[in-house]
């Protein structure tokens, strides 16, 4: 028999909801869950849908977060089946989204049905907060959901990301943190010139090769015993007219640090410019930062995910802060206890993106598990 989070997850698969086009997947998991007594709360912003489900009002609150969007496919002659036409083959099902994370959507639903079922008058409440703005800018997502729940008081006692977290196999890895993300364009002002005249010029990527060799040397922290230690990494350098013989008028570099809890994000843009001052460079620096680190620590969520992933996939998993952001770091705000857990990430945004059939029931049964042990 078909489990019920498969089912849906094809459902979901089906349609292109690319972001921040939802196609009405959103729809479709508050009409499962409306029946069951969840609240349905609409809260869109420009062409971003997001949707806030709650089950009771009582402490503590166990919410899934995710999200309905997936990116663009790619060239379509290339997907060995057609990207938003679910189908299963040798044991894995195919189609845009079925990892990043519409596979977890249907997780969350079914895992929500099947303890309601079980629990009609469980302990606490459950809510999910969905979103189509996760692959997109981000903008009017569910930073803007938590702005909303932190204004009227609401707050978060255990969240879930469905995000992919496995490497090789369901259950393997838990992500208890992430790294915080912040970029700088950096650009070195000079004179431009004539190469043979370089007296009457001011060469700005000869200025800057010592600072930004410095910065690349500079040891930001050690990090801590969840985090490697910060990292920056220089990603563009641009200069020049692109003829040969022109000394050039600027230099621009783009970096980007990911950083630790052992930094914050105050300090390093402190010690970047500290840095750059200290070799005399006229220059312009403007910063971006696209999301602060967070952590939660082992102990009552993290302990309640390995027991569950255990008990199912029978593998214990490890806790990672390792990857790129998630929404995690918005409803971090929120919540007191945040971890992501979904399905493996080996295909995520690849062409024949896939993920096993039969995880898509295990994951239902982690997150039912959970919601038993939480809410018991």
């Amino acid at each position: 028999m078909t489990h019920p989070a498969l089912a849906l997850a094809k459902e979901l698969i089906a349609r292109p909801s690319v972001t921040p086009d939802d196609q009405d997947c959103q729809r479709l998991i508050a009409e499962r869950l409306a029946p069951l007594g969840f609240t349905v709360e609409e809260m869109n912003f420009g062409d971003t849908k997001n949707l806030w489900l709650r089950r009771g009002t009582s402490a503590p609150l166990v919410c899934f977060a995710g999200h309905t969007d997936v990116v663009p496919t790619g060239p379509l002659e290339k997907w060995t089946s057609p990207p938003f036409e679910p189908t299963e083959r040798d044991g894995k099902l195919y189609g845009r989204g079925a990892a990043d994370m519409k596979s977890s959507i249907a997780a969350f639903a079914a895992a929500c049905e099947a303890f309601v079922a079980d629990n009609p008058q469980h302990n606490g409440s459950i809510a999910l907060l969905i979103t189509s703005d996760e692959e997109g800018d981000a903008h009017d997502g569910t930073v803007r959901v938590v702005d909303a729940l932190k204004a009227r008081g609401e707050t978060i006692d255990y969240c879930i990301v469905g995000e992919p977290t496995a490497v090789a196999e369901l259950g393997d890895t838990i992500k208890n943190g992430r790294r915080g993300s912040l970029s700088g364009t950096l650009t070195v002002k000079g004179r431009q010139g004539h190469i043979a005249y370089p007296h009457l010029a001011d060469n700005p990527v000869h200025r800057a090769a010592a600072a930004l060799a410095e910065l690349a040397a500079e040891q930001w922290d050690e990090g801590n015993a969840y985090f490697p230690p910060t990292g920056f990494q220089i990603s563009n350098i641009a200069a020049g007219t692109g003829a040969t013989n022109v000394i050039p008028g600027e230099l621009t570099v783009k970096f980007n640090f990911r950083f630790s809890t052992a930094s914050n994000s105050d300090g390093l843009k402190r010690r970047v410019h500290a840095i750059l001052d200290r070799h005399g460079l006229q220059y312009d620096l403007q910063w971006s930062l696209s999301g602060q680190p967070f952590l939660t620590e082992a102990g009552r969520l993290t302990e309640c995910a390995q027991n569950a992933a255990e008990k199912i996939c029978g593998i214990r998993p490890e806790l990672s802060t390792t990857g790129g952001t998630s929404d995690g770091r918005f409803i971090k705000d929120i919540a007191r206890e945040l971890i992501e857990l979904g399905p493996v990430n080996a295909t995520i945004h690849q062409i024949d993106e896939h993920i096993d059939t039969a995880a898509v029931g295990q994951l239902a049964e982690i997150y039912r598990t959970m919601l038993a042990d939480l809410l018991g």
